[in-house]
């Protein structure tokens, strides 16, 4: 890091000084400012970060998530792509859903992403619509013993309307013939799922049997989103309701919830 640069964002073990290069532990990479990966704040701290008590230390001030690249697709294999952006190739993990749904390569994307940060490593998952990057979280957060590699399977074997289907209906039979998810996990996925977070309340609506309208669609989907980022069913979906409008999309719902339930 350059003398008297001080950072203005981070995540853990992550420092992004002034000039535009990013700390990753010890490892420095020269970042072009005018890349185009989106950060927005995570969470907030209860208390202020304090420097790290060495000369030209990066000073923490609150953790970030990179929702999405937007750049150029370089590489597309069938579990993993590299995304151009600011003069610097992203690894991103993706499941076979998002695959069949990639440009090809040279061309323009934004893809959605997940961030993972581990004291080893800080891992890009990425998603080429926000229901497939909802139910990832979905499952990483809410489901014992499931983490981002099943959760990567789950939506590389099944749409997300089947699983919703299957969770909503118990077809735990239809889960456990995803590779490497086996008959004990898909039980408790549909039984943390339910009992824990009450989805299927919420994907009764994804049934063919309930045919919802397109405000409802939004509404249901703008429910998951909250649900995914750690919010109880029932506060997201007051939250949603109150937001709700003629016209207003799923993402627009969200936004204006989360102002409701900060």
């Amino acid at each position: 890091m350059r003398a008297g640069a001080s950072s203005v964002l981070s995540a853990p073990g992550i420092g992004i000084d002034t000039f535009g290069a990013i700390h990753f532990g010890t490892n420095i990479t020269v970042h072009s400012p005018s890349a185009r990966a989106l950060t927005e704040s995570a969470t907030h701290s209860a208390s202020a970060h304090k420097s790290l008590g060495k000369p030209g230390a990066a000073t923490r001030l609150r953790p970030f998530m990179i929702t999405f690249l937007d750049g150029i697709l370089v590489e597309a294999l069938p579990t993993q792509v590299v995304v151009s952006t600011g003069g610097i190739g992203y690894q991103v993990l993706i499941p076979l859903s998002s695959f069949d749904r990639l440009p090809a390569p040279g061309a323009p994307i934004k893809i959605l992403t997940h961030l993972q940060v581990r004291e080893d490593a800080h891992i890009l998952y990425g998603f080429m619509s926000s229901s497939e990057r909802d139910l990832f979280r979905l499952l990483v957060n809410h489901v014992s013993g499931v983490g981002p590699k099943l959760a990567l399977a789950v939506l590389s074997g099944m749409t997300v309307a089947n699983f919703k289907s299957a969770v909503v209906s118990s077809d735990s039979a239809s889960l456990a013939k995803i590779s490497g998810l086996g008959k004990k996990t898909a039980e408790r996925i549909i039984l943390e799922l339910k009992d824990k977070v009450g989805v299927a309340a919420a994907w009764e609506a994804a049934s063919a049997s309930h045919a919802p309208t397109a405000e409802e669609t939004q509404i249901n989907d703008a429910v998951l989103a909250l649900i995914a980022l750690g919010y109880k069913q029932v506060d997201a979906h007051k939250a949603v309701k109150a937001s709700a409008a003629p016209g207003v999309t799923a993402e627009d719902l969200v936004r204006q919830s989360l102002k409701r339930l900060i």
